[in-house]
């Protein structure tokens, strides 16, 4: 299957940053916006779950933001989910759905979303996944600590959680602790387990010399990446064209 990626810049405090849309043949009416972990600027780092999420239907929309700016990168977090939101139309030509997505911190980012009722004056989006998160610290978006938002008065939307058992970087207990306090409060939470570790999550391999997460070689590891694509792809079901 073919994935076309195309890179376009989004407006946000007074200057813009470079975005990345990823499209198949099977395109549907769906987006998902994929945020990276805190690494300042790393949208490639999730290239291959994206491709892989694309060839399932959605179109995906993976931003850079930086986390060392002053205000942890909060302000590139909010602009980039406001341009997913105002471009949902033109992606489409008529009404589509948005899923919001992160890995590290940005699942921490997204799930803060989840638990706000109205998320910076757009729309909330149809559903949120959160891959390998920390949500016992203030969400970068909300500055509010998800797993203590849980029982706020918010109307719930379905939340996907993904987390390696293998994970030393983010204890997977983080997400059985918010999957729990979720399925407590009524909302509709799913938590699948893989046996991997933060990068695995992914489909890909830390590489300590390069510092990054690298598409894996492994096929096992690879198998594991495309299940996470199914976590997000399924998240919300296609709408049907009229």
């Amino acid at each position: 299957m073919t994935i076309t990626t195309r890179t376009v810049r989004y407006a946000t405090g007074g200057d813009s940053k470079l975005l990345d849309v990823y499209a198949s043949e099977r395109r549907d009416n769906r987006c998902v916006l994929l945020w990276h972990g805190t690494g300042p600027d790393e949208r490639d780092m999730l290239a291959a779950l994206a491709r892989e999420v694309a060839g399932l239907g959605p179109t995906v929309l993976v931003p850079d933001w930086r986390s060392d700016q002053p205000d942890g990168g909060r302000e590139h977090l909010i602009d980039s989910l406001r341009y997913a939101q105002d471009h949902l139309g033109q992606l489409f030509d008529g009404p589509g759905q948005l899923v919001l997505a992160g890995w590290s911190a940005g699942a921490g980012a997204a799930v803060g979303v989840a638990l706000t009722a109205q998320p910076f004056d757009g729309p909330r989006p149809a559903a949120v996944v959160g891959i390998a998160g920390g949500y016992r610290r203030p969400a970068r978006t909300t500055g509010t600590v998800p797993l203590q938002a849980v029982g706020r008065a918010v109307t719930p939307i379905p939340v996907r959680l993904v987390h390696g058992t293998a994970d030393e970087a983010v204890p997977v207990d983080s997400s059985r602790e918010l999957h729990e306090a979720l399925l407590s409060q009524g909302w509709n939470s799913e938590l699948s387990e893989p046996v991997t570790d933060h990068a695995g999550v992914l489909g890909c391999v830390y590489e300590p010399t390069a510092g990054r997460c690298l598409p894996a070689n492994e096929p096992s590891v690879s198998a594991i990446g495309r299940r996470t694509a199914h976590v997000i792809a399924d998240a919300v079901p296609p709408m049907r064209r009229a």
